[in-house]
């Protein structure tokens, strides 16, 4: 929702009432006024509201300055980098803070890039994919869960039983089922229900091949 149409007694107030709806600040937008308030004839018959549009920036429509705002909010010295790719926007942050930031295991990195998400795409007809990462977090998180994901396939084969991997999230998962796709001696798939979820490593001839894709996400 980039722009809102208000009506009230005043300006002011039609004013105040888009802002709440924007989340914004006067600052942060540009106000037409659409009508004055007319109080009609003898201040009785035939009077009407003001009316204003209010729209925000172009500038803090980007992602870059949503998550720029959000951490200034939380107190947080940071840079935010944005760059456009094939598969939607990354946003690449630089902090000394960068552990509060990614938390443990990356929940905190996710739940900034859940809501994130969720105020760009707001409204829009289209919806885009937007990565936040700090310090290269996704990169070494991807390459240590594949590290576990090999090691516990080789344990896998050797005791030709099922291993049942910590509760991850949709990221993590599908880096796991990635790393060992085209190994056809174990399969991977998941369960558990909501967000984040485990992954189960099982050797290639244990149970339903069925279950295996229509679990594996």
């Amino acid at each position: 929702m980039d722009s809102v149409e208000k009506e009230a007694k005043t300006v002011e107030e039609a004013v105040q009432l888009a802002l709440a709806d924007l989340g914004l600040s006067e600052e942060e937008v540009k106000v037409d006024v659409l009508s004055e308030p007319n109080k009609g004839f003898l201040g009785m018959v035939g009077g009407r509201p003001a009316k204003v549009r209010v729209t925000a920036e172009p500038s803090l429509l980007r992602p870059r300055s949503m998550l720029s705002k959000m951490l200034e909010l939380m107190n947080v010295d940071a840079t935010v980098q944005e760059k456009e790719t094939k598969d939607g926007i990354e946003l690449d942050v630089k902090s000394s803070d960068s552990a509060i930031l990614i938390g443990r295991k990356g929940k905190n990195l996710s739940a900034i890039q859940y809501l994130i998400n969720r105020m760009y795409n707001h409204g829009r007809l289209k919806r885009c994919r937007i990565l936040v990462d700090v310090e290269a977090y996704h990169e070494r998180r991807r390459q240590s869960l594949e590290d576990l994901a090999r090691r516990t396939a080789e344990k896998v084969k050797r005791s030709k039983r099922e291993v049942k991997l910590e509760v991850l999230s949709p990221q993590d998962r599908r880096s796991v089922h990635l790393a060992l796709q085209n190994d056809p001696a174990v399969r991977t798939y998941s369960i558990g229900t909501g967000t984040y979820r485990n992954v189960v490593i099982a050797p290639s001839d244990h149970g339903n091949a069925h279950t295996e894709s229509r679990n594996r996400r």
